[in-house]
């Protein structure tokens, strides 16, 4: 009987240990956002050609949501003066490229204009205006108070894309 009541508690620890924790305190989201200068991690993309999700639904093992699990280093840094995007694209493209780094989103913008908005329950909203890319439409990123952060890309020559993940600090060059 006690082996059994050992048992439960094992299970029980590792179930609450395995739920959901905030990235960030508050605090800390509220003073990368007034800095001004902060990076989003990208964890997972959402696409929405339906050809992509067909694809990836006739893999073997896949499950049927529409979102892929991304590698470490995908981002979108932002600085006062400069905008670096690394972000890698799933779905159609109506001006394909040769080259193969032209059909992801990587650019650095150094001409761009920002609005931010509050929105509902302490989230914050940032739209951007690129003014040197001409096939990005528009680009908003909504965080949420614990630094979780969901981003959606509106191009010209593309359809539509989104991200998730998280923000957190810019990192240094030594």
């Amino acid at each position: 009987m006690k082996n059994i009541w050992n048992t439960i508690g094992i299970f029980l620890l590792l179930l609450t240990s395995c739920g959901s924790q905030l990235n960030m305190a508050p605090e800390k989201v509220n003073q990368l956002l007034n800095s001004g200068e902060f990076t989003f991690m990208a964890q997972r993309a959402n696409p929405t050609n339906a050809d992509v999700t067909n694809v990836l639904n006739s893999l073997p093992n896949a499950s049927s949501a529409r979102i892929l699990n991304l590698d470490y280093g995908y981002t979108l840094q932002i600085t006062k003066d400069q905008l670096d995007v690394n972000l890698p694209y799933f779905g159609r493209t109506y001006n394909p490229s040769y080259d193969t780094s032209k059909n992801s989103f990587r650019f650095t913008s150094k001409s761009f204009r920002v609005t931010q908005k509050d929105g509902k329950n302490g989230n914050k909203n940032y739209f951007f205006t690129l003014n040197d890319q001409n096939s990005i439409r528009k680009m908003n990123l909504e965080i949420f108070s614990n630094g979780k952060a969901y981003l959606s890309v509106d191009a010209d020559d593309r359809q539509p894309i989104s991200y998730d993940g998280y923000i957190m600090e810019n990192n240094t060059k030594k």
